[in-house]
């Protein structure tokens, strides 16, 4: 219901149903469960993909629960560029992006519920409510409610449930991050969709290695011998040899009986021999492909050293976390400010808590451009989104420290001036003095 709140201030449309196939009237439903359906492919032997099954498997849970949670927890303020550098906002603004975009939402669950769509159905969207003031809420909009479609070449998102009629929002005050866009830059790719067959592998092997253990380690079995004739006969024996496993497995014995000239076995591939343990651990190096994560993220340390850990968590922010955040910032910049930047304002995640790398490595690097001349401690402050101090923006030079282009001042201490020597008289006066 979200983005009906207040409807006294939303511009609603009421748009009929339309069957046009030209590319400026496309009704593109936003959800992606029938995706390969879509273009008459089938998947009749493995199990059926959906966005709950797929979370199922617990390297998909842990990859989509930890990128939506990492972002979520990036703090996101707006700030304004002066004179003195970058200086946060405050007012409804700041308190819209950083504190509760809506009455109902906090921002770290809001963000988390926003990324979910995005790394599950593979679209993120959510309305911006405006008043005569400015911004005045962000609220989430269901992706398999939504229709996104172009009319006049211009891009406009229809929301409707059971309960309401389709209300219609333009791209303007629309917050969309796709996980990736088709070629109409209408529709999307979502990576569950586009990874359905490494989540099928991982689904069927899950399934397996249930109904095997299930069954107490006893893979299926064919009964060979001479049998008796007759589907009665057939039945009798198959039941007997089923009383006679699970007596064993009851009595947690290892031999069970079996009658003379009978041999039990087994159907299909020993689950070592089909090399079952590491085809489960390759599912999880292709889904941490389809999310491009680091595998040590989804728990997987096979392999993993302190060193190459490490360079894994730089990794994520550079080449993961930062795009995605960048992705966001984005959208909310021009869908908020316009084109024009609203006069040196922006909304910008602060990166410092993962990597904008390592943190003390960072503030190495800082001091020794600061310390070296390169760049000024307010250039580095702004870095960090950081005020301007005073006596911030001269270069220096390590060594005595001090702005570059002065020289330390040498102060030359006063000669001593050499003492007189003594005459006769005072001599004799000292003398006398002294009797």
């Amino acid at each position: 219901m979200w983005p009906f709140s207040r409807e006294n201030r939303d511009k609603t449309t009421k748009i009929a149903a339309e069957t046009r196939d030209s590319i400026e009237n496309q009704n593109i439903p936003v959800s992606t469960e029938n995706f390969l359906a879509y273009f008459g492919i089938q998947s009749l032997n493995l199990p059926a993909v959906t966005i709950d099954s797929a979370l199922a498997v617990p390297s998909v849970w842990a990859a989509v629960a930890f990128l939506s949670r990492t972002l979520a927890s990036l703090p996101l303020n707006a700030y304004r560029d002066t004179k003195d550098g970058p200086k946060k906002l405050g007012g409804k603004l700041q308190a819209v992006v950083h504190d509760a975009p809506n009455p109902e939402q906090g921002s770290f669950k809001f963000r988390q519920w926003f990324w979910q769509q995005v790394f599950t159905g593979g679209r993120g969207l959510a309305w911006i409510e405006r008043t005569s003031q400015g911004v005045d809420s962000l609220w989430p909009m269901d992706p398999t409610k939504t229709t996104i479609q172009r009319r006049g070449g211009k891009i406009f998102y229809q929301f409707s449930d059971a309960t309401h009629t389709i209300k219609e929002y333009p791209a303007g005050d629309v917050i969309d991050v796709p996980f990736m866009l088709w070629h109409d830059g209408l529709r999307h790719y979502g990576p569950i969709t586009m990874g359905s067959k490494a989540i099928q592998l991982a689904l069927a092997m899950n399934d397996y290695g249930s109904n095997f253990f299930a069954g107490g380690g006893v893979p299926p079995l064919a009964l060979t011998g001479p049998l008796p004739a007759g589907p009665d006969a057939m039945k009798r024996a198959q039941a007997d040899i089923k009383r006679s496993v699970d007596a064993a497995k009851n009595a947690n014995e290892a031999v069970f009986p079996i009658p003379p000239g009978y041999e039990l076995k087994p159907v299909g591939i020993d689950p070592a021999k089909g090399q079952m343990i590491e085809a489960r651990r390759f599912q999880v190096e292709e889904i941490a492909r389809i999310y491009q994560l680091p595998k040590v993220f989804l728990q997987d340390l096979i392999g993993a050293t302190f060193s190459n850990t490490e360079q894994q968590n730089l990794m994520l922010v550079q080449h993961l976390v930062g795009q995605w955040a960048e992705a966001f910032e984005d959208e909310l910049n021009l869908k908020i400010f316009g084109r024009s930047s609203g006069g040196g304002k922006y909304i910008e995640h602060n990166l410092d808590g993962l990597l904008r790398g390592d943190f003390v490595t960072r503030m190495a690097g800082l001091a020794q451009g600061v310390q070296n001349g390169l760049i000024t401690p307010n250039e580095g402050r702004a870095l960090d989104n950081r005020p301007a101090m005073e006596n911030g923006d001269v270069l220096y030079i390590q060594g005595a420290t001090v702005p570059l282009g002065t020289s330390a001042v040498t102060t030359t201490p006063p000669a001593k001036t050499p003492a007189k020597p003594a005459n006769d008289n005072n001599a004799t006066n000292d003398g006398a003095a002294a009797a």
